[in-house]
């Protein structure tokens, strides 16, 4: 649903007593911006009479206009605060939104040797960026769990290999290949960051598929020592991807949908991510009109054909990344939230679930900003 304007006289009595984004433009300066779970006693406020003397802000001698956006949902409504914060207030719109960068885990792959880092900032840089996670210490211990599984070194400098180099207890221990030390090249130590990328693009089934065979290939074999350990080596395994956070992916798989209550009656709205980024909101009638009754069904895929993602910063996608990890791992989730790597593996069943369980429950949520 668009933006309903107001100007003056304004009808405040008119306004629906409904949670809405809204902006009121004044004559000189910055637009006031705020969301709220009852709009019409919010213009009141703001916009009524003044009543004597008042420490309460009023806008009434200075308002020109009153832009709103009616929203069902925190997630929607977070969207439109946060489009509108960039569009009006594009130096500090961050600061506030209050949006609290989320963090990933993120394979440098212009060093020469790559190494793993945990950070806030996505980059345009060649670089495997995996999250979002619920917070940096969830993505610091995936981190250090996954890189015991793999050979990549842990240390932060700019490698000089050397024979004299002291190395580090990692590489003692064999969880290094001791690039620094000249142990292996630069291609071999590659090969080994390649696979730590490639675990994690597979959701770890690069490394539980091949421990599974062989664990099967020696239980026929009666090797059962052997077999034992490739066994608890695919628990190991299993207890690593436990610790991802529930939507950890690479950041161009992370798909899914929101299926929110409309304010349009006879609709819900589908708020699509595509690769790490928003799609505008998709307003879905749930009832089939017209002579010919077309299934909900066809009608999503008929919705969603061609779908894609506008071109962004990675300043944008990281924000956009940010405002999902905000609102998903959250209290106060109000939404289903259907994930899937790509368009092409949208799962129509579920989301058609969910969009006629939204339909026939759909309540108005009040909340405060």
């Amino acid at each position: 649903m668009g933006a309903t304007v107001l100007d003056p006289p304004f009808d405040i009595e008119a306004v629906p007593d409904r949670p809405a984004v809204f902006l009121i433009h004044v004559r000189a300066g910055r637009p006031y911006l705020a969301r709220t779970a009852l709009l019409r006693r919010r213009l009141r406020r703001l916009l009524g009479e003044r009543a004597g003397v008042s420490r309460l802000l009023n806008l009434s001698e200075v308002a020109e206009q009153v832009e709103y956006h009616l929203t069902y949902s925190r997630l929607a409504s977070s969207l439109i605060y946060y489009e509108l914060a960039r569009r009006h207030f594009p130096e500090d719109y961050t600061e506030i939104i209050k949006l609290r960068s989320a963090p990933f885990v993120k394979v440098l792959l212009t060093n020469e040797f790559p190494r793993t880092t945990v950070t806030t900032r996505l980059s345009a840089s060649q670089a495997y960026q995996y999250g979002p996670f619920r917070s940096r210490a969830s993505a610091e211990r995936f981190e250090q769990e996954v890189l015991d599984l793999f050979q990549v070194r842990r240390c932060q400098e700019d490698l000089i290999p050397s024979p004299d180099h002291p190395g580090c207890i990692y590489g003692e221990m064999m969880k290094c290949l001791r690039p620094c030390q000249e142990v292996v090249g630069a291609d071999e130590y590659r090969t080994e960051s390649n696979r730590l990328i490639h675990f994690l693009e597979t959701e770890g089934q690069s490394l539980l598929e091949p421990v599974a065979s062989a664990r099967a290939r020696l239980s026929e074999e009666l090797q059962f020592e052997e077999a034992s350990r490739q066994h608890a080596l695919y628990q190991r395994i299993g207890e690593v991807l436990k610790q991802r956070d529930e939507l950890a992916a690479g950041v161009d798989r992370v798909c899914g949908v929101a299926v929110t209550p409309s304010p349009e009656s006879g609709y819900v709205e589908l708020l699509f991510m595509v690769r790490g980024v928003w799609l505008p909101a998709l307003e879905f009638r749930v009832a089939a009109t017209g002579k010919e009754m077309i299934p909900i069904d066809r009608r999503l895929r008929e919705a969603v054909e061609g779908l894609k993602p506008p071109r962004v910063t990675a300043k944008e996608r990281g924000e956009h990344l940010s405002l999902l990890a905000r609102w998903f791992y959250s209290s106060w989730r109000d939404a289903e939230w259907i994930s899937f790597p790509s368009m092409e593996d949208l799962p129509y069943r579920r989301v058609v679930r969910a969009i006629s369980k939204t339909a026939s429950g759909a309540q108005t949520t009040l909340f405060e900003a």
